[in-house]
């Protein structure tokens, strides 16, 4: 258990990085809109229209690095194995 909730909170910080580095690797707040300069085709005049589009800022990355850290600390709640007593054969007399 205490392996699955490492390597967990692992793969949990590469999936939020690469994703962050693959959406733009915006290093401000995360925008949910963009907005792109258009020219009008008939007259010309320059304007900007709003897109609906997710970019994940470094909040997405602390909120992700930090769930990762809750993991991992949770992980040392648990208590390592004890080896198997019956098969130890200096404690059968």
């Amino acid at each position: 258990m205490k392996q699955t909730l490492r390597i967990l909170a692992v793969l949990i910080v590469l999936a939020a990085a690469g994703f962050w580095f693959a959406a733009g690797a915006n290093r401000g707040f995360s925008k949910t809109s963009v907005f792109i300069k258009t020219v009008d085709e008939v007259t010309g005049i320059e304007g900007t229209t709003e897109q609906k589009k997710f970019i994940p800022g470094v909040d997405f990355l602390a909120a992700a690095f930090g769930g990762a850290v809750v993991l991992a600390g949770v992980s040392f709640l648990f208590r390592n194995r004890k080896p198997n007593q019956i098969n130890n054969p200096s404690t059968t007399l």
